[in-house]
């Protein structure tokens, strides 16, 4: 049922607060200056009781068609009309150049009130967004396309920043370590493409944080990256090239999620004990190494392995050790090569997993010995409640393919009417 819109008389007795923060939940600048030309209490509302505020050059397609001394006009003439922003976002990503001098203005003019400042601005020259946010109330922060030099932490201290994400930065190892000294209050670091400046070109990164629980790390390449943070809760790295990765901290870790990386050392510490998800996927993997690793895992809950790949051909992922390492295994997600060792060792033993509910099963290539494989791990889920099969269907299949998924296909349906129980479905691409 719709929400029926408010009668005139009940628009007009809204307290002015009140209409500030639907106009802050409106979000996009140009939508806000419309909605606050409706009235003088709408206008009042606008400006003194706004708290959220964005300039997006996906929002409005003139923005590509004005000269960049109009939009500055417009920019400027629309941040110094509100007071006590809390909640600045300028995504100009797409759009030339801006002057520093009135990018600079609209920071300093926000700065004592902002908790959030979302900065994709590219100026010329580059401006030091440290040093004009520093020291402020900032919570959360997310830069884009700039860079980052000289870190002063004494004087560039973020002591309410919770929240820090770069994209597209250029900052040196060094100065991006001393920065994250500068936020100690920092939980949750996001680093996506980062241009990492070197002094020397086998050194290492190292950062050191006692507050961070929540980094992602991705399209980053780097000799070694070493990262101390002892309540570190969640891992995500995606799409790196690293030699070494180590984390050290105390046994707080609880996701660890490895996307596309290549990586010759990784090493987890003592971090394993409390896990309860482990996502790895599109990764070069030596099982007995990385089982170790996680062995000491008790509390998993979910563990996906997706179109690995096992650095020695004769390994075989052991579904009795993953059954008494993993008592609580719930969601289990498996998609590698098939062999006649997978079927013969990987599934030997009278182990059963009494725990999982949810299996995903996946193929790359289809053949005769996914069908033993589902079966076979059907047998060992007596409470099985849901059974999804990913595969891969190419748009031009020979005679013998058609054949092998004619005949996987009435094995489910046969097999399937033993587990009626079980909800099955199916994802192919």
């Amino acid at each position: 049922m719709g929400l029926l819109p408010l009668p005139r008389k009940a628009m007009e007795h809204l307290p002015v607060e009140v209409i500030g923060n639907i106009l802050s939940r409106l979000g996009a600048a140009r939508d806000v200056v419309i909605a606050s030309s409706t009235c003088r209490k709408w206008r009042e509302a606008w400006r003194n009781h706004l708290h959220t505020l964005t300039f997006n050059s996906n929002d409005w397609p003139l923005y590509h068609e004005l000269t960049r001394s109009r939009l500055e006009i417009i920019v400027t003439q629309t941040i110094f009309q509100t007071n006590g922003l809390q909640c600045l976002s300028i995504m100009m990503d797409d759009v030339d150049e801006f002057s520093a001098a009135p990018v600079i203005a609209w920071l300093m003019y926000t700065r004592e009130t902002l908790r959030e400042l979302h900065y994709n601005v590219r100026t010329t020259p580059n401006i030091n967004i440290l040093e004009i946010c520093g020291r402020q109330r900032l919570e959360v922060l997310a830069l884009a396309h700039n860079t980052i030099t000289g870190v002063e932490p004494s004087y560039q201290k973020f002591p309410c920043l919770r929240s820090l994400s770069l994209s597209y930065v250029s900052v040196s190892a060094l100065d991006l370590s001393i920065f994250l000294t500068a936020c100690p209050k920092v939980e949750v670091l996001s680093l996506i493409s980062l241009d990492i400046v070197m002094s020397d070109p086998h050194a290492s990164m190292e950062l050191s944080t006692n507050s961070l629980k929540d980094i992602y790390v991705e399209a980053i390449s780097l000799d070694k990256i070493i990262l101390e943070a002892d309540s570190l809760e969640k891992l995500q790295l995606k799409d790196c090239t690293l030699e070494v990765f180590e984390l050290v901290s105390k046994g707080k870790l609880r996701l660890l999620k490895i996307d596309d990386v290549s990586v010759i050392h990784l090493d987890i510490g003592e971090s394993a004990e409390n896990l309860e998800i482990v996502d790895v996927s599109n990764f070069t993997i030596m099982w007995s190494k990385f089982h170790h690793m996680i062995a000491k895992s008790s509390k998993l809950r979910r563990l996906r392995l997706w179109a690995v790949v096992f650095d020695d051909d004769d390994e075989v992922v052991d579904i009795e050790t993953i059954s008494a390492c993993f008592p609580q295994l719930t969601h289990l997600s498996l998609s590698y090569e098939l062999r006649e060792a997978v079927i013969q060792y990987g599934l030997q033993g009278s182990f059963q997993l009494e725990n999982v509910v949810v299996l995903e099963l996946g193929w790359t290539v289809i053949s005769d010995l996914f069908s033993q494989w589902v079966a076979g791990l059907l047998e060992r889920c007596p409470n099985l409640r849901k059974l999804v099969i990913h595969g891969v269907v190419s748009e031009t299949k020979t005679h013998e393919e058609c054949q092998t998924l004619a005949k996987f296909t009435s094995f489910i349906v046969r097999l399937m009417k033993k587990y009626l129980k079980i909800d099955v479905q199916f994802e192919y691409e």
